[in-house]
């Protein structure tokens, strides 16, 4: 017998046309539930495929060239990378979809000789957490800089890598890359916690998980200790804050992309409240965490100002110089870029508002989900800010 013949399609059809997609997925999901179990208590890969995204529009002129969630579509869970289509995008809710697989899992570019992308388990005694490495081919005499990256809802650590092309720039500056990876059985869609109180602090659940990974790694591969760096998108942009506000020994600078502060919620509730519009509950953090934010102001998902409460909670308070950048890209995409340096003139904050962005990675590759390919290169600018972070450091 075929998994889906035991669903009924025509009430998850139903559920879908008038977006109620999380009692779809739940139909979906019990479905799924008597499938034969692996032995070895790997992921059941039909169960993965069948429960991945929901009704998503393919890249077109309408959506930005992202993959988008269909017209009237919700996020499923807190700090899901869906969002709704670009005005004027065909209503397809009449013709609902259950995307498989996205095409990225299958478009990962090959290695350079002497690189590797290896996907390995980190144990400690919260438990296990599989993560993708990436090494490049040469790293040069000096210990190298340490780049530890976390998805989005719904995302892999290979779409991640691939959307962002973060391992591309890695090859070009010889950094390792860690691509921790977050469960189904931790959060169905994938989402990081940020939302839950035991995961927003130092020394337990998911922030430690990912924290005992990037000890490891510095540890293993001689990593400069000025030059670890954490960055998310959306849910992972808020796990990034949470890991900067709690782990400054640890990470050098943070990248949150499309995210929201430390606190910005304490339960499911909450966490829709304020990626709606924000949380002024969001506590500082205890010293000024240098931050570079990207966030669209047009992000249907988290709504924009929850990049300013970002910065405000990575500020700490401190008195910083500000400048005010503005331009326009090739493609005709525009922004507004705030730098805020210290008495040293040293850069330690930068806010990068995406005129016109919605709720994907900016510049990034087509062919990853939750990208935007116009706009700044979010991934190259990243690296930039953070090497700058970590030379001041070494002066």
């Amino acid at each position: 017998m075929k998994p889906l013949s035991r669903i009924d399609m025509t009430e998850v059809t139903r559920l879908t046309r008038e977006g109620r997609l999380g009692e779809a997925l739940q139909m979906l999901r019990a479905g799924l539930a008597d499938l034969p179990p692996n032995a070895s208590n790997e992921p059941n890969p039909q169960a993965e495929a069948h429960a991945s995204i929901i009704d998503m529009e393919p890249p077109s002129a309408a959506n930005g060239g992202a993959w988008t969630a269909a017209s009237g579509a919700a996020p499923t869970d807190p700090g899901s990378g869906a969002r709704p289509a670009a005005r004027g995008a065909p209503d397809r809710a009449a013709k609902p979809r259950i995307r498989v697989r996205h095409p990225a899992m299958d478009a990962a570019d090959p290695l350079p000789p002497g690189a590797r992308f290896e996907q390995r388990v980190h144990r400690h005694s919260a438990g296990e957490r599989r993560y993708r490495l990436y090494v490049p081919s040469s790293r040069g005499s000096a210990p190298p800089a340490l780049m530890v990256m976390l998805h989005g809802c719904t995302q892999s650590p290979e779409d991640f890598a691939l959307g962002t092309r973060m391992n591309l720039l890695a090859e070009e500056r010889g950094v390792v890359v860690a691509y921790p990876e977050q469960s189904r059985k931790a959060n169905a869609s994938r989402c990081w916690n940020w939302f839950n109180a035991a995961d927003q602090r130092r020394g337990g659940g998911e922030p430690e998980s990912i924290a005992a990974i990037t000890r490891d790694l510095v540890r293993e591969f001689g990593i400069d200790p000025r030059r670890v760096h954490v960055a998310g998108l959306s849910a992972g942009g808020a796990m990034a804050a949470i890991l900067g506000a709690e782990y400054p020994d640890l990470f050098a600078a943070v990248g949150v992309h499309s995210g929201l502060a430390r606190g910005a919620a304490h339960d499911v509730q909450s966490a829709f409240a304020a990626m709606r519009g924000g949380a002024d509950g969001a506590v500082p953090a205890a010293r000024t965490v240098p931050t570079i934010v990207f966030h669209g102001d047009a992000d249907a998902t988290v709504a924009p100002i929850n990049g300013e409460q970002v910065m405000r909670q990575a500020r700490a308070g401190a008195v910083l110089h500000r400048q005010v950048h503005t331009g326009n890209g090739a493609d005709g995409a525009g922004w507004t870029r705030v730098v805020e340096t210290n008495a040293d003139g040293v850069s330690t904050l930068e806010h990068w508002l995406l005129h016109g962005g919605g709720h994907a990675w900016s510049g990034g590759d087509p062919r990853g989900s939750f990208v935007a390919p116009s706009g700044p290169d979010a991934s190259r600018e990243m690296l930039r800010f953070f090497e700058e972070v970590s030379n001041a450091r070494r002066n």
